[in-house]
């Protein structure tokens, strides 16, 4: 009886006889899963890329402004500007129809200047629960707490590129930054976030809004002393903007005296909608490239279930020589499946080790970081798991179907065909 050994030596020698087929066959396989892996990798990139770059901005956040609203009720003539207060934030606080709510001024003209330096920057009068509603990680000290809005406290809260320029190769913590020529206490500095050179974000600081509004209000003709650059949320329910959104238009249309009907009247993001248009156009691509991966998938797995048809039927004679001196069904089907196993298994982790090794060189163009928009292209495991499968199996099935065949004629029958 024919021992696992000798099964393994006749598949490697049968292998060998045919080189340049075997190898041929090799090359689909890995063609097909590499191709595959690429270009789900790559989709998967873009996806990643774009949640990142929202989930930067904030988190479940939807952002309103003031807007206009015409001068008399149901004309679009002789529009007049309404500005967000701390009056609608307070209202809206209370309403308990949101998650969070926080109110902003944001000042891109006040002068910044420690002892060392000066840089530029926007300036955040804020609220505690920023790091809340956006995205903002502190790599020392604290962020604004609600004694520092109740005392208007003069602190700030540095971003990473606004240390670095304020306090070069120095801690900022305790240090003073000047303000228009006042004096602020830094406690807090943020974490570097983004990637590449988009450093707009790293250049803000933060300071509490009622010393904003104290010290450096809005400017403007008919501004209320206490107007906000912006008012932003979250909604009640994780994900459900469009009922948020109706009940802070409510909100603000009755305390400002117009129609929440009216969508004209507000300026708002929805980050939340965004996100999940994001996740659509993805998910798309994703059925595209995984489309054109499984087509070329398909096309590999045709080359090689036709070499294994051909390499079978070549050998027939060489299965009716082997049944005529004793060899069973069960060990030709097992020579065969171990020859299809071996081609389709070392030549599939072959396109698997070349397709993570391209994604590695990308990865390393690029910085290891990724760029705005796009993370490096990594493998993704189901992927590769089902390339491998369905190639493994195409070869497989195309070795053992014909042998099985040729297994069931009799030696004689077998020896005479060509």
């Amino acid at each position: 009886m024919q021992n696992l050994g000798d099964t393994f030596g006749q598949v490697f020698r049968a292998i060998a006889a045919n080189k340049l087929r075997s190898l041929l066959t090799m090359f689909g396989i890995a063609w097909g899963v590499g191709s595959m892996l690429l270009l789900i990798s790559v989709g998967e990139g873009f996806r990643s890329g774009q949640h990142r770059q929202l989930a930067s901005i904030g988190n479940d956040v939807i952002m309103m402004w003031g807007g206009t609203i015409p001068a008399v009720p149901s004309q679009h003539t002789g529009m007049r500007p309404y500005y967000l207060t701390v009056g609608d934030e307070t209202a809206m606080r209370a309403s308990g129809s949101f998650r969070q709510v926080m109110g902003l001024v944001r000042r891109s003209d006040l002068k910044q200047q420690s002892q060392y330096q000066s840089a530029g920057g926007s300036v955040f009068g804020t609220q505690p629960n920023y790091p809340i509603v956006r995205t903002l990680v502190l790599s020392a000290g604290r962020f604004l707490n609600e004694s520092d809005l109740r005392d208007r406290r003069r602190v700030v809260v540095l971003g990473q590129k606004s240390a670095a320029l304020l306090f070069p190769g120095r801690p900022a913590l305790a240090e003073s930054v000047l303000l228009n020529g006042t004096s602020f206490e830094v406690i807090g500095v943020a974490e570097k976030t983004g990637r590449g050179n988009d450093d707009g974000t790293n250049q803000q600081i933060y300071i509490p809004l009622t010393t904003m509004l104290e010290m450096f209000p809005i400017k403007g003709e008919n501004i209320p002393q206490d107007a906000l650059s912006s008012i932003q949320y979250q909604p009640k329910v994780r994900g459900e903007s469009e009922s948020a959104k109706a009940a802070a238009r409510a909100i603000i249309a009755a305390r400002h005296g117009f129609s929440p009907e009216n969508p004209d009247a507000f300026e708002e993001w929805d980050t939340i909608k965004s996100d999940q248009m994001v996740g659509k156009i993805f998910t798309a691509m994703d059925v595209f490239l995984g489309g054109v991966g499984i087509v070329t998938l398909a096309l590999g797995a045709v080359g090689i279930v036709n070499i294994m048809l051909v390499s079978v039927s070549e050998r027939t004679r060489e299965i009716g020589l082997r049944k005529a001196i004793g060899a069973t069904k069960r060990s030709i089907l097992m020579q065969f499946f171990l020859e299809g196993l071996l081609l389709t298994g070392v030549s599939g982790l072959i396109g698997i080790g070349g397709s993570a090794l391209f994604m590695y060189l990308i990865q390393t163009a690029i910085g290891g970081k990724g760029v705005e928009g796009f993370d490096p292209p990594r493998l993704v495991p189901w992927s590769a798991a089902m390339a491998l499968i369905s190639l493994s199996l195409s070869g497989i099935l195309a070795g053992l179907y014909p042998a099985s065949k040729a297994a069931e004629l009799e030696p004689v029958e077998a020896l005479r065909r060509e």
